[in-house]
């Protein structure tokens, strides 16, 4: 049975992994044999815990030793610890802190490092500071924990404090790498990182790396791109952040190329072309990487990957490529309870189908906030404003807190359902009851449900008295609604604010324009197209896109380059004349 643990415990295949455990329950734990108190066993299969997915089962698996007599040496508190570590168990940790302090080896320099880790990782910097300063006998890890500490929890000065008085035999390329890392971090630090970085002994490529991610983050591309030409060894990382780096400042093409000289490339150097290709509105390109990715390159996308193609293909409307994304999803059991859930959702939403978005909602057992939202502004986008309320209503019933997103979603549902005095109570249950300052999106949908019910008087009250300066967006959603409504005496002086606000914007000349057209007021027509010539200003044409069979159909207003023009515009005449069979038709369409 030893041979079978051992040989099964550390597979990458599940089915391996639980038969190791079931043969070390079932033949070996709990069982008389000669050598009761033998922990190598046990240790082999906390390990298994501690180090998998499930960690919380290896503090379990040590009670059950301590309870049946078992003795545990250092490698079972470490592993524990090491659990307790991962998941944030401070109660637990420090109760395993306070048994060790009992025992011969709670000196043990090893387990006071595991300490030291314990602490840093469930955010108590004081307690980790404690366990330092009371050990007898120190080394490179204790000390390179404690910095390695202090820089994630962003005290770089005590970090410094350590390195600076830490003995020269105990400083190493991991306490260098540390402090560069948590210089790098900040435009103010990325001068002593360099200045550290030019004096250390010696570098490896974490050294260079963390240099080159410190120049991007603060925006010094050709300084990064300098290191990376000097960079006597590069690895997959430092390829994936210049890629990373050229594309969140719009050199796409750079980034590109950079990419394809890659000698190898993997899920993360794809994820950072397929993500700069998405953020820069390549999405076609971000979905060709990821067919590249699965084919030739043979790579098998993460959760990261699968939350950027999801957003590409919102973005492009292709219902097929995400309900296959879908199908990837539930074959390989990928849990929907974070982030990819929410973006299954929106994909759905902004593809189109809405049933497919809520089946989704309903099947997450586990849903945060962000779920919600996500369901709220889709039902928001398809006009669902009495559903996107009722949903709001039962985040209320079960308590869940909403956030400034929960509020901007609902309140955009009820302006496009003209659900006016559902949408002002849901402005004050904001202020009222969740204390939430509302934000300029708040105002401007306030704004939207107003005007689109022609309480215009009031909308422009609610812009008048804001306590933050309105944007030209809210104005032009006034303005908007004081064209849909005929209301010259608010339209006109908010189209002239609008014109001194943002003079090369067409929308505004337009939207005052069609005003004066309605009252009959040619001379104020003419005057107003006058001043969108002179300034050479055009409007930009309304655009829609409908994907069928796999194809996408984009359309421009008075476009007729599409292929089936005739028949279309036929259909749409045929449609748009008195027929009591199309008439049937949609009043079944909408009862189902």
């Amino acid at each position: 049975t030893t041979k079978i643990i051992l040989n099964f415990i550390s597979s990458p295949h599940s089915s391996l992994l639980q038969f190791a455990r079931y043969v070390f329950f079932s033949r070996h734990a709990f069982q008389d044999s000669r050598e009761p108190d033998d922990p190598f066993l046990w240790n082999v299969i906390i390990k298994s815990y501690s180090h998998g997915c499930e960690p919380i089962r290896a503090l379990t698996l040590f009670s059950d030793m301590l309870e049946n007599g078992v003795s545990v040496d250092r490698f079972s508190f470490s592993l524990v610890l090491k659990a307790c570590s991962r998941v944030g168990l401070l109660k637990e940790g420090m109760q395993i802190h306070g048994f060790l302090a009992k025992l011969q080896i709670g000196s043990d320099l090893f387990l006071q490092n595991c300490l030291i880790s314990l602490y840093f990782r469930c955010g108590c910097p004081e307690l980790a500071r404690r366990v330092f300063s009371r050990m007898e006998n120190l080394d490179s890890v204790s000390y390179n924990s404690m910095i390695d500490g202090y820089v994630k929890c962003g005290m770089i000065d005590s970090a410094r404090l350590l390195f600076d008085r830490m003995p020269l035999e105990d400083k190493n390329l991991n306490s260098w790498n540390s402090m560069i890392w948590g210089y790098a971090q900040s435009e103010d630090g990325l001068k002593v990182a360099c200045e550290l970085f030019d004096n250390m002994p010696e570098r490896d490529l974490v050294s260079w790396n963390s240099m080159i991610d410190g120049c991007i983050k603060c925006g010094k591309i050709e300084d990064a791109r300098h290191l990376f030409d000097r960079m006597p060894k590069r690895d997959v990382v430092s390829w994936a952040s210049m890629v990373d780096g050229y594309a969140k400042l719009g050199s796409v093409e750079i980034a590109a190329a950079m990419f394809k000289k890659m000698p190898n490339r993997d899920v993360i150097a794809c994820n950072a072309m397929m993500a700069g290709y998405v953020q820069n509105g390549f999405f076609k390109e971000a979905l060709a990487v990821f067919d590249y990715m699965r084919g030739e390159c043979n790579l098998k996308p993460d959760a990261t990957t699968l939350l950027i193609v999801l957003s590409a293909i919102a973005q492009l409307g292709y219902l097929d490529e995400g309900r296959d994304i879908h199908g990837y999803i539930e074959v390989n059991r990928i849990y929907l309870g974070g982030k990819l859930g929410v973006a299954l959702i929106d994909m759905y939403s902004k593809c189109g189908s809405i049933e497919h978005a809520m089946l989704v909602f309903g099947n997450i057992e586990e849903k945060d906030v962000d779920h919600w939202n996500a369901m709220i502004c889709g039902l928001a986008i398809h006009g669902l404003g009495e559903l996107a309320f009722d949903l709001f209503m039962e985040m209320e019933r079960i308590s869940v807190v909403p956030d400034d997103i929960t509020f901007i979603g609902v309140l955009s549902a009820c302006a496009h359902a003209g659900l006016v005095k559902e949408g002002l109570m849901c402005f004050e249950i904001m202020r009222r009851i969740h204390r939430l300052e509302p934000k300029l999106q708040h105002f401007g949908c306030v704004v939207d449900i107003l005007g689109r019910a022609g309480k215009l008087e009031e909308a422009w009250k609610v812009v008048e008295e804001m306590p933050i300066e309105p944007n030209d967006v809210i104005w032009r959603t006034l303005l908007s609604a004081c064209n849909n409504h005929g209301n010259l005496k608010i339209g006109e002086p908010v189209a002239k604010h609008l014109i001194s606000l943002d003079s090369s914007n067409s929308s505004s000349y337009v939207l005052l324009s069609n005003m004066y057209a309605g009252f009959g007021m040619w001379s104020n027509v003419s005057r107003v197209r006058t001043m969108m010539k002179e300034r050479n200003l055009k409007k930009i044409p309304g655009c829609s896109w409908i994907e069928l069979e796999g194809i996408v159909h984009e359309f421009l207003v008075q476009d007729k380059s599409h292929p089936q023009v005739t028949e279309i515009c036929s259909l749409l005449d045929y449609m748009s004349t008195p027929n009591s069979e199309i008439t049937h038709s949609r009043n079944l369409d909408l009862i189902s």
